[in-house]
């Protein structure tokens, strides 16, 4: 999960509690470590590492980047998103806090991923038609929509992006929801 963002929510606190290993851009991870989470394994673009066995490859995002914290917005590092490799084979991209870029059919063609996870909210990320030009050059068979509907300004429906690419599955979750 890409962290770096100008909201970073409950991530130290749920850190601390389960204490997982925190993959992230080095900035990231340094700041993570300064508030007291225990594992970070930082890395950076186009950069893979195993995290148990699962491979993990950071790649591009196009987007700002910074942590409020407190009355401060400290520089988080560059924007990204991931590819995750589990270990059947099954590919996932999360494009993180992204616009649409055309290195997208890049990710595609190195990785494959065949569930992205794309932001349609609008005005802090990309919007339904943008995240539906980012499904024309990812090619997913899924996507799950993100980054919609949590506060007025992102008003980026998954109905408005199904009209767009009604041949790609658009999987709406609920928070808690878990897909198999």
């Amino acid at each position: 999960m890409t962290l770096c963002c100008a909201r970073i929510g409950d991530a130290v606190e749920i850190a601390k509690k389960h204490n997982p290993k925190v993959v992230g851009i080095p900035e990231l991870c340094g700041w993570l470590s300064k508030k007291g989470v225990k594992q970070t394994a930082e890395m950076n673009k186009g950069g893979t590492q195993t995290v148990d066995d699962i491979k993990v490859t950071m790649v591009h995002a196009d987007h700002s980047c910074g942590i409020k914290d407190g009355d401060e917005l400290v520089y988080g590092g560059e924007a990204c998103g991931y590819v995750v490799e589990f270990s059947n084979g099954m590919k996932i991209y999360h494009a993180g806090d992204t616009n649409v870029f055309g290195d997208m059919k890049i990710i595609r063609e190195l990785y494959a991923p065949e569930i992205a996870m794309i932001p349609i909210g609008d005005h802090y990320t990309m919007g339904p038609r943008e995240a539906a030009y980012a499904c024309n050059l990812l090619k997913p068979k899924t996507v799950i929509p993100m980054h919609f509907g949590t506060f007025p300004p992102l008003i980026g429906r998954p109905s408005d992006l199904k009209k767009l690419v009604p041949d790609v599955e658009i999987r709406e979750m609920k928070p808690g929801e878990t897909i198999t």
